[in-house]
């Protein structure tokens, strides 16, 4: 008999509050979302929202293999560029820039790296629908 590993499970409900914006709610957090037609510059659109989770997702990935990899940083910086195509609408390309604040070698950097594209759910979620490409490199 082979063990099967938990799935983990997440859940978030959005409701729409009015036409200007709706709010997502997860554990005890909360999110206002643009989901006005005309813009709403005080939340995040969904598009927004995407590259968002993706450079959360960056920033986890780094605090779960810091402590593993006994890589020492003083902070890390995750910066997100989409390009929206219109037919079909998607994504069509993400870039990032992941800025490291550490003295660690560059062979350690890149090592870091590897382990974000590896191990990040999101990040291999969105990969394999789009021209998903960046770097990581010392502040």
């Amino acid at each position: 008999m082979t063990a099967t590993t938990p799935q983990m499970t997440f859940q978030v409900q959005t409701r729409r509050v009015d036409a200007h914006g709706s709010l997502a709610r997860c554990k005890e957090a909360e999110i206002a979302l643009d989901t006005d037609l005309a813009g709403n510059p005080a939340a995040f659109n969904p598009a927004e929202l995407l590259l968002a989770a993706l450079s959360a997702c960056m920033v986890k990935g780094i605090e779960r293999v810091t402590p593993i990899l006994k890589f020492q940083l003083r902070g890390v910086e995750v910066r997100v560029d989409g390009v929206r195509q219109d037919v079909p609408p998607k994504m069509a390309s993400i870039r990032y820039e992941i800025i490291v604040d550490t003295d660690e070698s560059d062979q350690r950097l890149a090592l870091l790296h590897e382990n974000v594209k590896k191990y990040g759910t999101v990040f291999n979620t969105v990969a394999p629908g789009t021209d998903l490409s960046g770097t990581l490199r010392r502040r």
